[in-house]
C-alpha cells in the first residue's frame, strides 16, 4: 500500500484534522517532530513514509479565505523533490490555474486535488480533467451524505485517473477505513486508480484497504501517533 502523508495547513501552520470539523482543529502535536511549522512536518512525515509526495489541504481557502502562497511557496522550495497535491478548495480550472500562476516556476511540482464539495457544476467538474492525468478528483462525504453538487460521484466516465474517496468524519476518528465506498468505487471503475482517506489505525486497515481495491491511502494522524512504522525505502 503506497502511503502519501497528509498536512492539513491553517493559518500558516499544520493542525490536526479531526471529522471535518475545521473550525475546533488544534496544531499539530506528533510523535514525528516538534512544533507545527509546515516544513519541519512535512519533512518528517515525507521522511517516515520514505515519499516525496505529501497531500496538502489549504484550511484558509476552503474555508472561504485567501490561499496561503508563501506557506506553499516555503514547502516546494524547502523541499526540492516534492510533489505537492494540493486542495485549495478549487472551484474549477480556473481557480486552479490562478493559483498555479501565483507559485510560478515552483508549480511544476504542483497537483491540483477538485474536491466535489467544492465544484458546482457538471461543467465545471468536467473542464478539470481535459487530460486523465491533469489532477486529482477528491469525492467527498461527510455522514453518509455526498458533497456533490456538480455530480462527480454519479459520473465515472469525467473521471481521473486518481480519484480521492475521502470519508471526512472518519478523518483523524480512529473509526476504521470506509471499506464499503472502496468497493462500490471499484466496481464502478476498475480502471481508476482509488484513493483513500480517512479513518486507518495501524497497518492491518492498511492490508484490509489494498484487498478492497485501494491504490493508495491519505494518512495523517496514525503517522503523528506513531501507530505506522516506518517505510524502508
Amino acid at each position: 500500500m503506497i502511503l502519501i502523508p497528509v498536512i492539513d495547513l491553517m493559518h500558516g501552520q499544520v493542525v490536526r484534522a479531526v471529522r471535518g470539523n475545521r473550525q475546533a482543529y488544534q496544531p499539530i502535536v506528533s510523535t514525528l517532530c516538534e512544533g507545527s511549522d509546515p516544513v519541519v512536518v512535512a519533512r518528517a512525515l515525507t521522511a517516515h513514509c520514505a515519499t516525496h509526495r505529501l497531500y496538502a489541504a489549504d484550511l484558509d481557502a476552503l474555508t472561504g479565505g485567501a490561499a496561503q502562497v508563501t506557506v506553499l511557496r516555503r514547502l516546494l522550495e524547502a523541499l526540492p523533490a516534492l510533489e505537492l497535491w494540493l486542495d485549495a478548495g478549487f472551484a474549477g480550472a480556473a481557480a486552479a490555474q490562478a493559483l498555479l500562476a501565483d507559485l510560478g516556476r515552483l508549480a511544476a511540482r504542483v497537483v491540483p486535488v477538485f474536491a466535489s464539495e467544492s465544484l458546482q457544476t457538471a461543467a465545471a467538474l468536467r473542464a478539470c480533467f481535459p487530460t486523465p492525468d491533469a489532477g486529482v478528483l477528491s469525492l467527498d462525504r461527510r455522514d453518509g451524505r455526498r458533497l456533490d453538487a456538480a455530480g462527480a460521484w454519479d459520473s465515472p466516465a469525467a473521471w481521473p485517473q486518481r480519484v480521492i474517496v475521502m470519508t471526512l468524519e472518519r478523518v483523524g476518528a480512529d473509526a476504521g477505513p470506509d471499506l464499503e465506498t472502496m468497493r462500490t468505487l471499484r466496481a464502478m471503475s476498475p480502471s481508476t486508480l482509488f484513493i483513500g482517506a480517512g479513518g486507518v489505525r495501524h497497518a492491518a486497515d492498511l492490508d484490509a484497504a489494498r484487498e478492497a481495491g485501494a491504490f493508495a491511502w491519505l494518512v495523517a494522524s496514525a503517522l503523528h501517533d506513531g501507530r505506522l512504522p516506518p517505510v524502508r525505502a
